[in-house]
Order: C-alpha cells, then structure tokens, then sequence
C-alpha cells in the first residue's frame, strides 16, 4: 500500500487529465473523470488477473495499435476543447455531461497501454504463489492500488476545480482554461506518439 501510495502520489498523464478536466469543467466533471479512470483501471487489473496482459508486453504490434490509439484519442479530444467551446466562458452553452466525461476517462485509461504493462512488472512483485490463487492476489492488489489511486485522482479533482472556481469568475480565464486543457491533452497525445518502444 505505501509503494502504491506513493505512485499514485506521482503525477501521471491520468492526474493531468482529471486535473485538466476539474479545473477547466468544474468538480462534477473533476470527479467523473476520476471515476472514469478508475473503471478503466478496472479492466487493467482484470486483463493483468487473467494473464491477457502479457499480450501487451510480448507482441510489440499490439502495444504499439493501442498506444497509438490512445495518442489519437488524447488528440481528438484536446483539438476539441481548442475548436470547440465547451460552454466553460459562456455561461448560456452547456458543459459536456458527467456521463461523457466519465465515459472519455475510461477510454483514455483503457487506451494506455503503459498502465497495463504497470501492472504486470508492479503487482507480481506482491504476489506468493505459495499463498493461494495468483489471480485472486492480482486482483486484490489491483483493487487496493485502483481505490488508493482513485481518492489521490479525486482529491486532484477537487483542489484543482477549487483554483479554478476561483479564476473562471472572469471570462477571458475560463477561455484561457479550456485553452489550456486542449493544449495539455494534445501534449500528452504527442507524448505518447513519441513515447520510445519499450
């Protein structure tokens, strides 16, 4: 738990994310994304238990199609949040829905092939086949590192929606505030196009 803790604690493309998200949205869509990554955690932790994981890890074409389909998903939606106003300095257009925003925080964790292959060099290491069904002690481990993760990511929700808050009350910053939230998920696309091969 404390070295899951203090990854967790280590600021990540899924922490920028919900930060992006809390601070350019607002709590509600802060806290929707966190939750989102943490569901999409949810099918790591399951492909890892069940040993479909190590496909990542030994074929190379099949880490790099989801890594750059992750890369094009963050492109797609940083593009959209600098093309497209999402309502956040013009109080009359509606902000995306929480639902959207979750569903687009399980995609963009699902879509990271790196937080797999986390899981398969990290969670092993907690694993003694001598105490039971490795699977299950994958799982539980999972659970423990997601639901540690997950209050870290709404914490960073709520903190970085608070600043916000308090710089939306003019709209030239709420502007500025979607236009930095498209810049860092472009960012964190093309950082993972670039991203060496393992």
């Amino acid at each position: 738990m404390a070295a899951g803790l203090a990854l967790n604690l280590t600021p990540g493309p899924d922490m920028l994310y919900v930060a992006a998200r809390g601070a350019a949205e607002g709590r509600g869509a802060g806290v929707a994304s966190a939750l989102g990554i943490a569901a999409g955690t949810l099918v790591h932790i399951a492909l890892v238990a069940l040993g479909l994981a190590t496909v990542l890890a030994a074929v190379p074409i099949a880490y790099t199609a989801v890594r750059l389909a992750g890369a094009a998903y963050l492109i797609y939606l940083g593009m959209r949040a600098l093309v497209r106003p999402t309502g956040l300095a013009d109080p009359a257009l509606a902000p995306a829905s929480r639902w959207l925003v979750f569903r687009q925080g399980v995609v963009t964790n699902v879509l990271n092939p790196k937080v797999a292959l986390f899981f398969l060099a990290f969670l092993p290491q907690f694993v003694d086949p001598t105490r039971g069904s490795v699977a299950a002690q994958v799982l539980a481990l999972g659970l423990l590192f997601n639901a540690s993760g997950t209050l870290v990511n709404l914490g960073v929700a709520l903190g970085a929606s608070r600043v916000a808050t308090r710089l939306r009350a003019s709209g030239r910053a709420g502007l500025l505030l979607e236009r930095a939230t498209g810049v860092l998920f472009v960012a964190l696309g093309v950082r993972l196009v670039l991203a060496a091969p393992r």
